[in-house]
């Protein structure tokens, strides 16, 4: 097998422009869904999932939804600010992407672009990257109902043509607003086919990753090896831990899932915060199978893909390419199980 991937270029591909959707099907589950199991491939529905499932296997999904994090403001000068809401730190400040972040100095103030409106953001110590902590000034109001009047869902910076339903950017088992961007690979999914998924014997249950800054940016370390993994919150419920050590198979339905599960096991801790970074060699602990929608070139997302499958999946995403699926967060979908060859291959990172 070829050697684990060391750099960013280890992780390219040629994604075209027209290959990149640009908005949600009219039905949800009718993505396409490539299926990758014992080295053969097929061309497959999201609809079809249950006929993949059985009884023994435990689908395991992130219901986080996404914040209406993404604030557009303004400096008492007149110019425009941008903060995305990334996740809240314990003193109740925020680490946020600002821009342009180099201009404001610690302490400035910028009032919401939206007439009437009563809250503010404090612009406070500069991180780098463009990260910022800022301090929400609500104006007494709960925080969720001053982001619900003055935010919007921060789509990924390669999704330009907006959306008409926010709510086709967010899971239909959503429960709480805590992430910055969605779980993709859980957009694909109705009442109806959850449905089914139970109706074939397969369980149900769900875990909370706060899916945060890494999703939106790819690796920019020149090596693998340099990259800072961002934190992010996540939870295992005691219930889904039962479910989990009773599985003959446990299926994952996103990257973010596979993180929160592979912290867990890692560590112990049902809850808490994690930076794993997980790439070749790993040593898998919880996760067999993995529903996920195609990814960036040169992305922590895409390394985990390599550590799951090996680079076999440079043939999957090249059928892909070749069979028009559509890519990205409003994209299609693959499904596939790990290769033992990657996983006998190597301990933990």
């Amino acid at each position: 097998m070829p050697s684990s991937p060391t750099i960013p270029a280890d992780l390219d591909y040629d994604l075209p422009l027209e290959a990149i959707a640009q908005t949600p099907l009219p039905q949800r589950d009718e993505a396409r869904l490539l299926v990758d199991e014992a080295g053969a491939i097929a061309h497959r529905r999201v609809s079809d999932l249950p006929e993949l499932l059985g009884p023994g296997d435990v689908v395991v999904v992130n219901d986080t939804r996404v914040l209406p994090a993404r604030l557009r403001m303004r400096r008492a000068t007149g110019g425009a600010v941008e903060v995305l809401l990334l996740h809240e730190r314990d003193d109740g400040d925020w680490e946020a992407l600002v821009r342009p972040s180099r201009r404001l100095r610690p302490g400035e103030v910028v009032a919401p672009d939206a007439a009437g409106a009563e809250a503010s953001v404090e612009i406070r110590d500069d991180l780098g990257e463009g990260r910022r902590v800022v301090r929400v000034r609500t104006g007494g109001q709960p925080l969720l109902k001053v982001l619900d009047e003055m935010g919007a869902v921060p789509l990924p910076p390669y999704i330009t043509a907006g959306i008409a339903d926010p709510e086709r950017y967010q899971t239909v088992y959503g429960r709480r607003p805590l992430s910055a961007a969605a779980p993709t690979a859980g957009l694909h999914f109705t009442g109806e086919l959850l449905g089914r998924v139970r109706d074939a014997g397969a369980e149900v249950v769900a875990v909370e990753l706060a899916v945060g800054l890494d999703t939106f940016r790819p690796v920019t370390a020149e090596r693998l090896d340099d990259h800072d993994m961002h934190t992010e919150q996540y939870n295992v419920p005691a219930d889904v831990q039962q479910a989990l050590d009773r599985a003959e198979r446990v299926v994952a339905v996103g990257t973010t899932v596979v993180r929160c599960l592979e912290a867990w096991a890692a560590t112990g801790e049902a809850s808490g915060r994690t930076s794993l970074f997980i790439r070749r060699p790993y040593a898998w602990r919880v996760v067999d199978g993995l529903m996920t929608n195609f990814h960036l070139p040169r992305s922590t997302l895409l390394c985990l893909l390599d550590a799951f499958i090996g680079p076999r999946w440079r043939t999957l995403y090249a059928a892909a390419l070749e069979h028009g699926y559509r890519f990205l967060s409003f994209g299609d979908a693959m499904f596939v199980t790990r290769s033992e060859t990657v996983s006998a291959s190597g301990g933990a990172s």
